[in-house]
């Protein structure tokens, strides 16, 4: 998504260092990794899957690219274990993948018969069923709404309530479908913010994504570059509030006054990338030579 944009704004230096701190199947990485001569990327992701596909994709770039299974929340500590120097870019591209989106077994899309599961990091134990079938019904409702703005969150929680257990994506697609109040003609499946809260609440998303915004500028050099993708409001508005703060203290500059977004062409060859936002700042404040000392 945005990957013109996205490497426009990095500005990659061939002898830089970078973290892509959501790897997933490695499409920015090589773009990256591509630029670099004596420069280094380091990429993150919490799904094994998806590195094994990255690793295959960048192994043409030897030791100029090092792939880690860990959560971007992890970045200052990742960045210490590894004693990296301060970063010369940091990627975070907050979408799922189309791995996770189009394997049925992985429980993410209401349009493929699966088990809900949801999980993007496998050794975690919650899953979408779980939240689904042991949740009460005012919590529930409430994480529909809080998560998913979802505004038939009461309606849909006592639907689900009755039609326990649920299984399958498949189920709960139905059960909310059926739960929903009809607005005339709607752009998104009725199930689309129901899927997306219990995604969300599964892979503690929100809470992954504020602790990566606390600690990333630390590993950031003097003019370090940093872009977020976002695609979704509650996660842009978390990005947006941030850097805003931290331009604010005068710890970096925000350089998108204006949210970047996919331009039409983009759009039409890649639907899901509609909703893509892009935000970027600059570090102002130099970090330590390095992070571990």
């Amino acid at each position: 998504m945005l990957a013109e944009e996205a490497l426009r704004w990095l500005q990659v230096e061939p002898a830089g260092t970078y973290v892509d701190a959501t790897v997933g199947l490695g499409g920015h990485a090589v773009e990256i990794a591509r630029r670099l001569t004596a420069g280094q990327l380091i990429g993150l992701d919490r799904d094994a899957g998806a590195l094994e596909i990255a690793r295959e994709r960048l192994k043409k770039y030897g030791g100029r690219v090092v792939l880690v299974q860990a959560d971007f929340s992890r970045i200052d500590e990742v960045a210490q274990e590894m004693n990296l120097s301060p970063l010369n870019g940091l990627l975070a591209d907050l979408g799922v993948s189309s791995l996770q989106l189009d394997t049925a077994e992985r429980g993410f899309s209401f349009r493929l018969a699966g088990p809900l599961d949801m999980r993007m990091d496998s050794r975690t134990e919650l899953t979408a069923a779980d939240i689904v079938n042991e949740t009460a019904e005012a919590e529930l409702a409430d994480l529909l709404y809080r998560l998913g703005e979802e505004r038939d969150s009461r309606r849909i929680a006592r639907a689900i309530v009755r039609a326990r257990p649920i299984r399958s994506t498949e189920h709960l697609a139905t059960t909310v479908a059926g739960a929903c109040t009809s607005r005339g003609r709607q752009k998104l499946h009725p199930a689309t913010k129901t899927f997306l809260a219990l995604r969300i609440a599964v892979n503690r998303e929100l809470e992954e994504l504020g602790q990566f915004l606390d600690r990333a500028p630390a590993t950031l050099a003097l003019g370090g570059r940093w872009v977020v993708l976002s695609y979704h409001s509650l996660e842009d508005r978390m990005v947006k509030q941030e850097f805003r703060r931290l331009d604010g203290n005068g710890v970096v500059k925000v350089l998108t006054r204006k949210v970047v977004r996919p331009s039409e062409a983009e759009v039409m060859v890649n639907p899901r990338a509609r909703s893509a936002k892009l935000r970027v700042a600059e570090k102002l404040t130099p970090a330590a030579e390095k992070l571990a000392s």
